[in-house]
């Protein structure tokens, strides 16, 4: 990396550029495997919320009948 050059030409001597843009082409990678990981806790998350609502339901018919 002794000659990286920048996106105008510009010498760039940390190689950041580069890297940069590696970890771009990386990305997209990464977020199709993490979309696929979070459909169980998801499902698990919904389902407490429709029985706490059956259960605030519940205590509100008892309360008022």
């Amino acid at each position: 990396m002794a000659n990286t050059q920048g996106p105008e030409g510009n010498y760039d001597p940390a190689g950041s550029t580069q890297m940069f843009r590696a970890f771009v082409d990386e990305a997209p990678q990464g977020r199709q495997q993490q979309a696929a990981a979070p459909a169980g806790p998801r499902v698990g998350l919904i389902i407490g919320v429709v029985v706490a609502v059956v259960v605030v339901a519940a205590v509100a018919w008892l309360a008022l009948k």
